[in-house]
């Protein structure tokens, strides 16, 4: 009976202790603008949680027609706010490539917020909604980037994927091999139009007319 009673409180502990969350990893320190959504604080890369800028080459096009550098403006924009400032990053999870993913704070202010109020980013929903209303305020006023005509950066990230562009605007349409063989062509619109890549040193090739895919073997894709 005195041996159950001299555990009882080690068991206790340990119970209470496991309750008790962890505290979400933090980093302070100054701050390096890599891009619109991507800084070095101190010695760690962080990608803003909830935000996506435009990548850095990524284009837009003004009212006028006229193509502009938008991806570079708004990395600009980004060092001229925070280069050098000091940040607090709080860790909300880690990417695919090893990036802390954060919510950071300059002065108290949410970064991510402040660029998306400032049309510098879109709000992530894949991620978060965090700044959905930001994003519309922002886009009912035409502040920054909602001023221009301009793809997501999610899908801009996904035509620039070698084998995803068409290397001839008329010439859209993708003639893909499958894994067993299936010669199955993809239309612009189509569910898996923008991950299919083309590789033509596999035989996969580009077509101009459903017609000319069909003549050369290529069945359409069903969805």
């Amino acid at each position: 009976m005195l041996r159950i009673s001299a555990c009882f409180p080690l068991c206790l502990f340990m119970l209470l202790a496991c309750a008790v969350p962890v505290a979400a990893a933090a980093v302070v320190g100054k701050v390096q603008v890599i891009d619109g959504d991507t800084l070095d604080v101190g010695e760690t890369r962080v990608r803003l949680h909830g935000i996506d800028a435009p990548e850095r080459d990524q284009p837009c096009t003004t009212l006028s027609g006229q193509n502009w550098g938008c991806g570079d403006w708004v990395t600009r924009q980004v060092r001229d706010l925070y280069q050098g400032a000091t940040a607090r990053c709080v860790a909300v999870d880690t990417d695919r490539y090893g990036r802390m993913v954060a919510k950071c704070f300059v002065a108290d202010q949410d970064i991510g917020r402040q660029l998306v109020e400032a049309g510098l980013a879109y709000a992530y929903r894949r991620y978060s909604y965090d700044y959905d209303l930001e994003e519309k305020a922002a886009a009912v006023a035409d502040r920054g980037i909602h001023g221009f005509s301009m793809q997501s950066p999610a899908r801009y990230r996904l035509t620039r994927i070698e084998g995803r562009n068409a290397p001839d605007a008329a010439c859209q349409i993708k003639g893909n091999i499958s894994a067993d063989g299936k010669r199955i062509y993809h239309m612009p619109g189509q569910k898996f139009y923008e991950r299919t890549g083309i590789r033509p040193e596999q035989g996969e090739r580009w077509f101009c007319s459903e017609a000319q895919a069909r003549a050369s073997g290529w069945r359409a894709a069903r969805q």
